[in-house]
């Protein structure tokens, strides 16, 4: 079996289509229409009033943040079960992240814990759809309101995650996407700030186009960044989005024959909580223990099947453990947490290889 990756991108759409009119019109970077398009369809797609696109997933975040405004001081209540950039760009945006723990459920953030975390200082909470599966954002905005707070929904993982009917990104103030080349819809490099709110979406394009004025050509009225996405990346985006039901529905047949073929085995899959759609970003399992996982992952890289570790947890790392806290569920799962191939493409032979490297591990394991 050829090396199997934890994950690959599909562009055999019309991604070569749409970026050679690209080059054959000379628009490649920020100028268009690609750009406009994809903004729209994205938006459409998901339901929300209004997108624009960035260079990156973590970018993306960031402006986000830097359109909401915070000072100093302020604090941001976040699940330290998440990818670093969540933390880091609330930093960036002169706040303070306040880490809670996640559910042992859905591995989601504790809405019990953000509650017990919320302080005169707090300005907003940045809800984080973990590898694909939702927060309780019914209850995060019901608390949000309750104290006066904003909603940031960090997507990165999430495009095409549902609770109900209603997507990823349509909850928060404001919210963010990723395309990065793992990601479900993929644009190389790139990234999305979705919002309901006319106001947040004008300052949002303000900002991340260097501040420049409305009204007057050349003119900047505030200190901003270029953020902006190139009409190549958006071409690249539209092609995906045209495909995304698609991809969607490959995941989930994919989670189903791992589920159907990991049944007798001892490890706990990742769930959908019910009344919702997890896109399944990854596919991920928790083995018994830390030494295990380990054995594992080794076992299948000698079979040639890539694996991810699920995330440290942030508030363990150096740079954000600034005095001791103690988050048992995700400090748990996150040792013994493993994320299998999880793209598309990905081929029954492939996942029944990948599940039977699995049970002969485990039977080695008994033996």
């Amino acid at each position: 079996m050829e090396r199997i990756p934890v994950y690959q991108c599909d562009l055999t759409g019309n991604e070569k289509k749409y970026v050679d009119d690209c080059l054959e019109s000379t628009w490649i970077s920020c100028k268009g229409k690609y750009v406009k398009l994809f903004e729209e369809r994205f938006a459409e797609y998901i339901g929300v009033k209004y997108a624009t696109g960035c260079s990156n997933g973590t970018v993306a975040l960031h402006l986000a943040l830097e359109t909401l405004g915070f000072n100093v001081g302020d604090e941001i209540i976040v699940p330290s079960f998440t990818y670093i950039a969540s933390s880091n760009t609330i930093v960036q945006a002169g706040a303070k992240p306040i880490f809670v723990d996640s559910f042992p459920d859905t591995w989601q953030m504790d809405t019990e814990d953000i509650i017990r975390k919320i302080t005169p200082k707090t300005k907003a909470i940045m809800a984080v759809h973990l590898y694909g599966q939702m927060c309780d954002m019914d209850k995060i905005c019901k608390i949000a309101k309750e104290h006066g707070l904003f909603v940031l929904e960090d997507c990165a993982e999430a495009f095409g995650s549902k609770i109900g009917e209603k997507y990823a990104g349509s909850y928060g103030d404001i919210s963010a996407f990723s395309f990065f080349g793992n990601k479900t819809i993929t644009t190389g490099e790139g990234g999305m700030v979705v919002t309901n709110n006319k106001l947040l979406y004008d300052k949002a394009v303000r900002l991340k186009t260097q501040g420049v004025s409305a009204y007057k050509q050349y003119w900047h009225d505030l200190p901003a960044y270029n953020y902006r996405m190139t009409n190549i990346a958006a071409a690249i985006g539209l092609a995906q989005l045209e495909r995304a039901d698609e991809f969607l529905a490959k995941k989930r047949a994919l989670v189903d024959m791992y589920r159907d073929f990991l049944k007798e085995v001892p490890v706990v899959c990742h769930g959908e909580k019910e009344g919702t759609t997890h896109s399944y970003w990854m596919f991920s399992i928790l083995t018994a223990n830390e030494q295990e996982r380990d054995s594992l992952r080794s076992f299948l890289d000698e079979k040639n099947i890539e694996t991810r570790p699920l995330f440290f947890p942030v508030h363990t790392m150096e740079v954000y453990n600034h005095c001791h806290e103690k988050h048992p569920v995700c400090e748990d799962f996150s040792l013994r947490g493993i994320n299998l191939p999880s793209w598309p493409g990905l081929q029954k032979e492939q996942v029944v290889y990948i599940c039977n490297m699995i049970k002969e591990f485990y039977l080695n394991k008994r033996k």
